[in-house]
């Protein structure tokens, strides 16, 4: 594996030397440095620090794990691929994604998951640890954002104005949700085992990257939101 060191380069060196990497990098010293891992598709990056905006846009089926926080725009419209962040992520992570998976240990920001669509069969999937921002799901046309809500400072686990316009995929919220309001063009229910079954296998891998109890997750109630089926706005977003 290769290592670099983001303090001795500026950005676009640092993002030009992991691109030229013949195999895997970790890159050391990170501090707010912006597109790491934008476009890649061949590649494992390893980061220690905390990258700076747009980690990983338009990946394309590269693997980056963070050894800590990422800033905002985590996954910015990537295709494919995955991003492990071992602490918090900024506003916006998933942003337009349309494939890949995101797996954020501790909190996200705003807006988490706007814009997500399924694009040729692929369905992203963001899983976020702890809590997260208002405008959870804002405009969502696909995939899955999981929310499981293992953070301890006692703070909502969702924040105002979750699934704003949502017209497509699958939010799950763990827990009963009682606190949270939703709005009229979207159903939020207690979900079933059929509901949790495509789920299931990504919150439990989840589970193993960061040594979770899968257990003591999945024993909770789920509560699950999908757009209202007559939303007319459905059929100018999402694949048929």
């Amino acid at each position: 594996m290769i290592i670099l060191n983001a303090r001795s380069t500026d950005n676009a060196q640092l993002n030009e030397s992991v691109r030229a990497a013949k195999g895997d990098c970790e890159i050391v010293g990170c501090i707010g440095e912006r597109f790491i891992g934008a476009g890649l598709s061949d590649k494992t990056i390893n980061i220690k620090g905390i990258p700076g905006n747009a980690l990983g846009a338009y990946l394309n089926g590269a693997k980056i794990r963070v050894d800590g926080n990422a800033q905002d725009a985590v996954g910015d419209t990537m295709n494919e691929g995955e991003i492990i962040v071992n602490g918090n992520a900024g506003d916006a992570a998933g942003y337009a994604m349309r494939g890949g998976k995101i797996y954020i240990k501790g909190n996200a920001g705003y807006r988490a998951g706007i814009h997500m669509k399924e694009y040729r069969g692929k369905s992203p999937v963001i899983i976020i640890g702890g809590r997260c921002g208002s405008f959870l799901g804002e405009y969502q046309a696909g995939g899955l954002i999981v929310v499981l809500g293992l953070h301890k400072d006692g703070k909502r686990i969702v924040g105002n104005f979750p699934c704003a316009g949502m017209h497509g995929g699958k939010v799950l919220i763990r827990g009963n949700a009682e606190d949270i309001i939703f709005p009229d063009k979207v159903s939020a229910k207690r979900a079933t085992e059929e509901d949790m079954s495509a789920a299931k296998g990504y919150i439990k891998e989840f589970c193993s990257v960061f040594s979770i109890d899968e257990n003591e997750v999945l024993s909770s109630p789920f509560t699950i939101v999908t757009p209202d089926s007559a939303n007319p706005y459905k059929r100018m977003y999402v694949e048929n």
